[in-house]
């Protein structure tokens, strides 16, 4: 049984900043923490994007070096606060595709799971580039992937959601070729499960005949009323991230509050 940890939206910045006077430096160090102590066995932690929240070098250091303590192996992808090229500085050893997209393949025994860049970028013109593609060679080299995994179940990693979620302002940065991606997804008929973040709240469901899930960010949350008009709002929640586990009949998947997770249970 693969077993998967998922991070995403972890918004790193310089040394002495916060967000809405959080600390996303120490909110990910208490989460790579909770992992070393509680998952060492996992056969990886996939990052999803949004790693930085200005896309500067000095966030992309400071992640680094926390990252670098995780013991399971680490893969990575960008999300929209991201800038590709300075990830790629500072992260030299991630795998991108033959045209430079943090895409990779990651083969285990009993799935394949596919890593997608939907960063709408170069030029990084906000906020039309907040929202998410997979341009016409990012699907083509996806188109290959699954084409390679045809009888294999595949499990999707993507920072935006293709489909609609219910928040108006997140839903109108969302992947903006929604009905390309899952044309070309329900060709294959491999795709046993998407996971995606850019939400910053926990969100379950199907679209299309797929599973979906979508992740907390360790960080600040989305705020619950589905009309918020304005997709940077943000509240302090609690800080979380996804676990997944690939059965012989499907795909499992957990969140984990690991600020106020308790393990030492009582009986009632």
């Amino acid at each position: 049984m693969t077993k998967l940890i998922i991070f995403t939206d972890l918004h790193m910045v310089p040394e002495g900043t916060t967000i809405i006077g959080l600390d996303p430096y120490q909110r990910l160090a208490n989460g790579i923490a909770h992992v070393n102590r509680y998952h060492s066995d996992a056969d990886r932690v996939i990052f999803m994007g949004d790693l930085t929240h200005h896309g500067d070098r000095p966030s992309y250091e400071r992640l680094k070096q926390l990252i670098d303590q995780l013991q399971p192996s680490v893969a990575i992808t960008v999300g929209n606060h991201d800038r590709r090229e300075v990830f790629l500085e500072v992260f030299s050893g991630t795998p991108t595709d033959e045209n430079g997209f943090v895409q990779q393949v990651i083969d285990f025994a009993d799935c394949r799971a596919i890593l997608l860049d939907t960063l709408f970028a170069p030029p990084y013109d906000y906020p039309t580039s907040h929202a998410g593609v997979l341009c016409a060679r990012r699907l083509a080299w996806l188109d290959r992937q699954l084409a390679e995994a045809a009888g294999k179940p595949v499990l999707l990693f993507m920072h935006h959601p293709p489909h609609r979620t219910g928040f108006t302002a997140i839903d109108m940065i969302r992947l903006v070729n929604e009905s390309e991606f899952y044309d070309l997804v329900k060709r294959h008929g491999n795709v046993r499960h998407i996971f995606a973040g850019h939400v910053h709240r926990t969100i379950s469901g199907s679209c299309r005949g797929i599973p979906f899930s979508v992740f907390k960010s360790p960080v600040h949350q989305q705020p619950m009323p589905f009309d918020t008009p304005d997709a940077s709002l943000s509240v302090d929640e609690p800080a979380a991230y996804g676990i997944a586990v690939v059965t012989g009949d499907g795909v499992l998947v957990h969140t984990e509050d690991y600020e106020i997770a308790h393990r030492d249970a009582a009986i009632a």
